[in-house]
C-alpha cells in the first residue's frame, strides 16, 4: 500500500514539473514578429477581359506608343538616339545637347554661344526645329524628287531624308540620293546616312515649313 501511494506521488510529481515546464515555456515565446499585416492580402488578380488588353499592348519604344509617327515623335526618336534625350550631354568630339549639335552648325541658325545653349531645354529644341526647316528648304527639290522610292532597298521618306540631313548635312544627302545610294558617308562612330533614312522612316514631318533663313534665335 505505502508503495502504491510513493510511486503515485513520484508520478504526480512528475506530471506537474512537466506541465508547469510546458507553461513557462509557451508564456515567454513571442509570436508577434509572426503576424502578417492586412494589407499583405491586398492584391488583384487580373482577369480574363484585363489579361487579353495587356497582350494587346504595342512592343514599340515608348516614345512611338505616346506620340506615334508624328513630329513630335520624329525629334524625341532622333534626340533620343542622338543622346538618349539629354540635353546636358557633350560627347568626345565635341557635339553638343540632345539633339548633338557642333558649334559650326550652331551658329548657322544664330546660336553662338554654346555655354547658354547647353543649359537652354527651349533653345536647343528651337534649335532642332530651325536646323530642320533650313534643310528641308535645300533638300525640297529632292524630297519632291525621291520620297516613295527605294534606294539600295530603302523606302526613301521625307523624315528619313531631314533624319540623314542632321546626321550628314544636306549636302551630304543629296549627293547619296543623287548618285543612288553609291556616294557613301559615315560619321564618327560609323553611321551611315542609309541607316537614319531607314530608322527614321515614315514620320509626320508636313507641319516643317522649309526655310533657309531659320533661326533658332
Amino acid at each position: 500500500m505505502k508503495k502504491s501511494i510513493l510511486i503515485a506521488s513520484v508520478l504526480l510529481s512528475v506530471t506537474v514539473f512537466s506541465v508547469s515546464g510546458f507553461s513557462k515555456k509557451e508564456a515567454i515565446i513571442d509570436l508577434s514578429h509572426y503576424k502578417i499585416s492586412e494589407k499583405a492580402y491586398l492584391y488583384h488578380v487580373p482577369t480574363k477581359k484585363e489579361t487579353l488588353q495587356i497582350s494587346l499592348l504595342p512592343t514599340t519604344p515608348v516614345f512611338n506608343i505616346f506620340l506615334g509617327k508624328s513630329f513630335i515623335g520624329f525629334k524625341e526618336a532622333l534626340g533620343f538616339n542622338e543622346s538618349t534625350g539629354n540635353y546636358a550631354s557633350v560627347n568626345t568630339y565635341g557635339y553638343l545637347g540632345k539633339y548633338q549639335f557642333a558649334a559650326t552648325t550652331l551658329s548657322l541658325i544664330g546660336v553662338n554661344n554654346t555655354t547658354i545653349f547647353i543649359t537652354s531645354a527651349a533653345l536647343q529644341e528651337k534649335a532642332f526645329v530651325a536646323y530642320t526647316s533650313r534643310n528641308k528648304w535645300i533638300l525640297r527639290r529632292d524630297i519632291k524628287r525621291f520620297v516613295g522610292t527605294k534606294i539600295n532597298n530603302v523606302l526613301v521618306t521625307e523624315s528619313g531624308i531631314l533624319a540623314a540631313a542632321h546626321l550628314a548635312g544636306a549636302g551630304n544627302v543629296k549627293k547619296y540620293l543623287r548618285s543612288d545610294g553609291d556616294f557613301f558617308f559615315k560619321d564618327a562612330f560609323g553611321t551611315t546616312i542609309q541607316t537614319y533614312l531607314k530608322k527614321f522612316s515614315g514620320y509626320d514631318t508636313s507641319s516643317v515649313a522649309p526655310d533657309i533663313k531659320a533661326k533658332a534665335v
